[in-house]
């Protein structure tokens, strides 16, 4: 279902042409510091993977990849990625990268079945890391550490925008708020995730929230995680199982939480096993990708994705994604936010 959030009262701060200069610059500034932070190097990324392989990644399990066939390999059948996070930890193989070092790179994607709405396109764009580990590194602790580093370029982004844009005013609070999504349903037990998610986002301005995947003590998921890339079902110190999570900000513009990352620390063999075995995925085990994983040849590793457009979106204060990114859009959907006061590229 395809929605619109129009605000009430909507200030364009930054006209059409200046916004097309402002997103190099953020894009530029955000990811020379993430990277030199995490110690990333850049390297070039494939639009499409073959089919089969257990390269791709399912995301929530449910949607579809766009394919078409290769005329010069007999019709075998390529998908256009969802993501790359099995694919970076294979590069990180193949060139031999050493615990404490990493690799970036520009990940775009199609996702036709996509619902369309103010922070949801057809076309996603994101910087997709993944960074060598150690084993001592699979903890809480260290994946908040990752997360304060991601969070620093973010506040250096935002201050640097606001002097670039004077109209522009910083809300990043100074440091980001960490808690479990079981804590987080403890606190709302009558709310849905989104709300839970809207609810603490907006009391801390940003957040992470630790354990997405795994079945909470309603039953529930907080949110769907394929089984075989991040590690949500080893338990941390404080009891509760997850070595992931999302980051979110209080976005003021829509008035809701608005996720800015997806990241953890990558499944070992034991927990792939593991997060197959409950969700009823054992075939993959013959899968390329999972071979490799399973025989001990592809390193410990974290990793993300960091949303290109929605970082844009948040520190330009734009209504909807489509007024950072050209994409394909319903025609009711252009009018109601042409009416609004925006216009969607």
């Amino acid at each position: 279902m395809n929605t619109v959030i129009k605000p009430e009262k909507y200030d364009l701060l930054v006209d059409p042409q200046q916004t097309e200069l402002a997103i190099k610059q953020i894009k530029d500034f955000f990811q020379q510091n993430f990277c030199t932070a995490l110690r990333l190097r850049r390297v070039t990324a494939p639009l499409f993977v073959l089919r089969g392989l257990g390269i791709n990644d399912d995301l929530n399990g449910v949607e579809r990849a766009v394919n078409f066939p290769i005329k010069a390999l007999n019709d075998a059948r390529a998908e256009v990625v969802h993501s790359l996070a099995k694919w970076k930890r294979l590069t990180l193989a193949e060139y031999k990268v050493q615990p404490g070092y990493g690799i970036y790179t520009d990940m775009n994607a199609i996702r036709a079945d996509e619902d369309l709405d103010n922070i949801h396109s057809l076309y996603v764009d994101q910087w997709d890391w993944e960074r060598v580990i150690r084993p001592e590194d699979r903890n809480i602790e260290f994946l908040k550490k990752i997360v304060c580093a991601i969070y620093d370029a973010l506040r250096q982004t935002e201050y640097l925008v606001s002097e670039s844009y004077p109209q522009i005013k910083p809300i990043l609070p100074e440091d980001i708020h960490f808690i479990h999504a079981e804590e987080l349903l403890q606190m709302y037990p009558t709310l849905s995730a989104k709300e839970r998610e809207d609810k603490i986002t907006k009391e801390y301005g940003a957040v992470f929230i630790i354990g997405i995947g795994g079945k909470l003590s309603n039953g529930e998921e907080h949110d769907l995680r394929a089984p075989d890339y991040d590690d949500w079902t080893t338990i941390g110190e404080n009891g509760l199982a997850g070595l992931n999570g999302d980051l979110l900000v209080w976005n003021s513009v829509l008035g809701h939480a608005l996720e800015l990352s997806s990241m953890g620390i990558r499944v070992d063999e034991k927990a792939m096993l593991r997060q197959l075995e409950l969700t009823g995925k054992n075939d993959r085990k013959e899968l390329y990708f999972h071979k490799r994983l399973l025989e001990g040849s592809l390193p410990l590793s974290i990793g993300g994705g960091i949303g290109q457009s929605r970082l844009c979106m948040y520190f330009l204060r734009k209504a909807h994604i489509g007024e950072i990114q050209a994409s394909i859009w319903p025609e009711d959907m252009r009018k109601e936010c042409a009416e609004a006061g925006f216009t969607l590229i």
